[in-house]
Formats: structure tokens, C-alpha cells, sequence
């Protein structure tokens, strides 16, 4: 189900995908983060209904996981996007969905201002921890030139680097720009860049260590 929440953080929205098992805990969900200028943008209670494209992160509670896949589940998502996971006292250690490939991941019971500067976090690439776990810490960034891009999401990064819109990159490449969308999405989870700003100047890095190479 599509929502369509607005809200604006420092001038850019904040756009996040909820994977929750409870309707009560949504709703009160969807009250914390929308009056912190946080916009759901789709809300799912199981891993097979598709991620949005759209979301700068995705919230998945550990509850509305297969006990069998889950731990795919949260790699699938981490694919295109950061991924905060919700635990219970009964969850996997957070280590476990920390090599799945989440950014974060926080106890269900804490704080919705904890919540909420998580979702943040995580969305800027920087790791997140439960309370009395380790402090967090900086992840750390990929080389670009010795990730593995696509062919296309080279191309496409080449492209930010030049400093195109996301319009210019589909007409440039003869893509539409959603197809655009998804590559940047799918870049910016395997660099572990969570903004544009970030992902230009990983871009521009990359550029210029290839013309030095």
C-alpha cells in the first residue's frame, strides 16, 4: 500500500519503506516519523510485496520476516537501499543482520527519537547500533574502482560525476528516468552513500582515479 506522507528534513525529504508485522505499531509509527518531516512511502507486512523505489531507507521489523529467509530478505533489500532493522528480545544478534547487509539496526523498544535518528543515520551511510551494544561507528566506504558496478551503473555514475540530472543521464543513455533512479539506487547501497552531495563527490573520486590510473 502506497502513502503518501509529506515531510522535509533540511530542505530534502526523507523518504523511508516500513516492513511492519503489527497495524498498531504502524500507525503509531507512521505518527512519530511524519511529525519528525519523515514521509513513508510504502508501507508492506511481508517481504515478498515489493520495496519502493522511492525510499531512502528501508524500516524492516525483524517480526515480519520468514524465520527461514530472513536474513535474505534483509540482503535483497540492502541491494537498493540503506536498511534499518527493528529487533525484538527474541531477534538474531544484531551482528547477523549487520552481514546481511543492514546499516543499522536498533532495539523495537527504544525511544521514537532514537528511531528517528537512525532512520537519519542510516540513510547517510554511517552504521548504527542497539542501546548497549558497541558505540557505532563510521562504515566504511567501498573503493568504487574495485566494486563490482554493472557495466550500466558505471556508466551512470560516470555520468553524476559530470554533473547530469537524472533527466539528462535517461536522454544521454537512452534510459528512462526510472530505470535512472534505480540504478543510482542500487550504486548508492553498494558505496554505503546515503545523498546526492556524497554520492557526486564518490563519483568525482572515482573519475579522477581513473584518469590517474
Amino acid at each position: 500500500m502506497e502513502n503518501a506522507i509529506p515531510g522535509i528534513y533540511g530542505g530534502i525529504v526523507l523518504r523511508v519503506d516500513a516492513l511492519i508485522s503489527s497495524p498498531v505499531y504502524l500507525v503509531g509509527l507512521i505518527q512519530i516519523l511524519s511529525s519528525e518531516g519523515i514521509s513513508i512511502v510504502s508501507t508492506r507486512h511481508s517481504p515478498t510485496e515489493q520495496l519502493s523505489w522511492l525510499a531512502d531507507a528501508a524500516l524492516i521489523d525483524d517480526d515480519a520476516l520468514g524465520a527461514a529467509n530472513g536474513l535474505d530478505d534483509i540482503a535483497e533489500a540492502a541491494r537498493t537501499t540503506a536498511v534499518l532493522v527493528l529487533l525484538n528480545s527474541w531477534s538474531l544478534s544484531a551482528e547477523e543482520y549487520l552481514r546481511a547487509g543492514a546499516i543499522g539496526v536498533i532495539h523495537k523498544h527504544q525511544s521514537g527519537e532514537s528511531l528517528i535518528a537512525a532512520l537519519r543515520t542510516v540513510t547517510a551511510g554511517v552504521q548504527v547500533l542497539p542501546e548497549g551494544h558497541a558505540t557505532k561507528c563510521q562504515a566504511a566506504r567501498p573503493d568504487p574502482l574495485a566494486l563490482n558496478l554493472s557495466g550500466r551503473e558505471e556508466q551512470v555514475l560516470g555520468q553524476i560525476s559530470r554533473g547530469l540530472t537524472h533527466g539528462q543521464i535517461a536522454t544521454r543513455l537512452g534510459i528512462s528516468p526510472h530505470t535512472v533512479d534505480t540504478y543510482v539506487k542500487r550504486i548508492r547501497a553498494k558505496l554505503g552513500v546515503g545523498n546526492k552531495a556524497e554520492l557526486t563527490r564518490v563519483a568525482l573520486l572515482s573519475r579522477l582515479a581513473k584518469s590517474a590510473a
